[in-house]
Order: C-alpha cells, then sequence, then structure tokens
C-alpha cells in the first residue's frame, strides 16, 4: 500500500469527518430508508431510492477515510526544523516571491486531502509545490503553469 502523507491537523480533520459520517449521517440515512419502506411498494418509491443512493455515499466515503487513515504517514511541522535543515519539505510553510509580478504569497505544502488553496495550503502533487520541494530560502523555482513558465524566489522556509 502506498503511504499517504498528511499533516497532524489534516489527519484530525478526517477523523472528524469520518467521525461525523459514523454518527450522524449513517444512522439518519438508515432511519430514512425505514422511513422509506414503511410507505409500502419500493418500486416506485422516490425517497427510498434516494436514500438508499446517499447510504452508497455515505458507506463509500466512510471507507475511503478508513483506508486513507489507514495508509496515513502523520507528519508534524513542528519537528522538522531540526532534520529539514532549511529546505522546503513537505508540511512546510513558504513565502514566496513572483519575480515577475513582485507578488508575494506564502504557502503551506499539505497532503492532496488537506488542500486548499483559500487558506494557502497546497497539495505537495501540485505543480509548484514539486518545483519548491528540496529549495532553500534565496533559491528560484521554475514552475509550469498553464499560462507559461513562471519564476518564484524562496524568501523564506517556516515549519509551524
Amino acid at each position: 500500500m502506498v503511504t499517504i502523507p498528511l499533516t497532524v491537523a489534516g489527519a484530525e480533520k478526517l477523523k472528524q469527518e469520518l467521525q461525523h459520517l459514523k454518527s450522524v449521517e449513517r444512522p439518519a440515512v438508515i432511519q430514512a430508508i425505514a422511513e422509506a419502506r414503511a410507505q409500502g411498494d419500493l418500486s416506485e418509491n422516490a425517497e427510498y431510492d434516494a436514500a438508499k443512493e446517499k447510504q452508497g455515499f455515505v458507506e463509500g466515503r466512510i471507507a475511503d477515510l478508513e483506508g486513507k487513515l489507514s495508509n496515513a504517514q502523520i507528519i508534524d511541522p513542528k519537528t522538522l526544523a531540526d532534520t529539514a535543515d532549511g529546505r522546503v519539505v513537505f508540511g512546510a510553510t513558504v513565502e514566496l516571491e513572483d519575480l515577475e509580478s513582485e507578488a508575494r504569497v506564502t504557502y503551506q505544502i499539505v497532503g492532496d486531502d488537506e488542500a486548499d488553496i483559500k487558506v494557502n495550503k497546497i497539495s505537495v502533487s501540485s505543480p509548484i509545490a514539486r518545483a519548491l520541494i528540496g529549495k532553500y530560502a534565496g533559491d528560484v523555482a521554475t514552475v509550469m503553469a498553464p499560462g507559461g513558465e513562471r519564476e518564484y524566489e524562496v524568501l523564506d522556509v517556516k515549519y509551524i
């Protein structure tokens, strides 16, 4: 099995979602199925079909989360300072400057399941993260973006 890198916060978020699905969503779906069955003929029962479809989704998501958590390699960014020696690694928070526009941005490199650009968390498998991995403050990373090649200078690397 392939290990899935997750930060401590990302793993906790997945655990909370799994707990919610098991303790809230699953019982609600079971109740909805029972109510739909009580209405009689299942062959033309839209509520029953919808409840069964939702049950399939909930059970699939539970299995997906359990699989990801069982194969997770949980990494605490705070413990990386001693071993990473200032390099950009999974979990690091990186401050960048676009050399063309001089715009500054800060990203944390996280697992695929916890990536959210709205809160500046980018997936370790994204083109920009792949270009940054292994770089140090002062290095320039070249990223192939949809609009062409972009160059970013690494201004700072933090493990927070």
